[in-house]
């Protein structure tokens, strides 16, 4: 799919970005393919979540509906399946660990541990590509990120509670 069939679909949806005229006369360009691949999906992804019912029984069967879609679309390749599953995952973990402008750095402990979370799920899931392929030492270095990851999550949840009075902290614990 090229940078201009892209570009198209986004019109189609009423979706496409404004582009500068004086940087980009002819167009969309090549180079701005994965720029319009990220803008086409979150269109899609808008979609599916206006389109999702928020009660329980019905929202099942809208994500259901949904992947069914999503599996005629991937086939029966397991390998492309976990590429694209690991792909979304990155790109939500990316997305939980950015901060707004107004934030410092450091994460806040909840959303640490809800990034932690994701990229649990993204060791775990390369782990077990790593171990399907025969490939130990990449199992065994997936398994180790899926370990720290997991670490970081029950620090982000500890951390979380003393923030809310449910637990001690360092400064508590010295002090008791």
């Amino acid at each position: 799919m090229s940078a201009e069939q892209i570009y198209a679909a986004l019109a189609a949806l009423a979706a496409e970005p404004v582009a500068d005229p004086e940087k980009r006369p002819q167009g969309p360009q090549e180079e701005d393919r994965l720029h319009l691949l990220g803008s086409l999906l979150a269109k899609a992804e808008l979609e599916i979540t206006a389109a999702t019912r928020l009660t329980e029984e019905e929202e099942v069967e809208d994500v259901l509906e949904t992947l069914l879609g999503w599996g005629e679309q991937v086939g029966a390749d397991p390998s492309l399946a976990v590429n694209v599953l690991t792909n979304r995952l990155q790109r939500t973990a990316l997305q939980v660990s950015a901060p707004e402008a107004d934030e410092a750095d450091e994460l806040p402990p909840g959303r640490e541990a809800a990034f932690a979370a994701v990229m649990t799920a993204v060791y775990a899931l390369s782990a077990q590509w790593h171990a399907e392929r025969g490939d130990t030492d990449g199992t065994r270095r997936a398994l180790s990120g899926a370990e720290e990851a997991l670490i970081d999550i029950m620090q982000g949840m500890h951390d979380l509670r003393v923030a809310i009075g449910d637990a001690y902290g360092p400064q508590d614990e010295a002090d008791g």
